[in-house]
């Protein structure tokens, strides 16, 4: 896999491998005792009903996507549902 820096993934489009667009990754969750990266943070588009998705939803209403479904990162994030 091709290592990617997060600055250059803050605000890229998520969608999934349905083709519908979810929103923008807001950030990046991990355990800082491990390393390990947890969940994107995704910004739903204003459109999309959350519990249509089927993903968690933090506090501030934003997707918790766990980290294994990402399948590719291109011009789109794109995940698993």
């Amino acid at each position: 896999m091709v290592d990617i820096l997060a600055e250059n993934l803050s605000g890229k489009a998520v969608m999934s491998s349905d083709g519908t667009e979810l929103g923008d990754l807001y950030n990046i969750t991990m355990d800082l005792k491990s390393g390990e990266l947890n969940d994107l943070l995704v910004s739903p588009h204003e459109q999309l009903s959350a519990d249509r998705v089927g993903f968690d939803v933090d506090e501030m209403g934003r997707l918790k996507v766990p980290v294994a479904n990402v399948q590719a990162v291109k011009d789109y994030i794109v995940v698993a549902r």
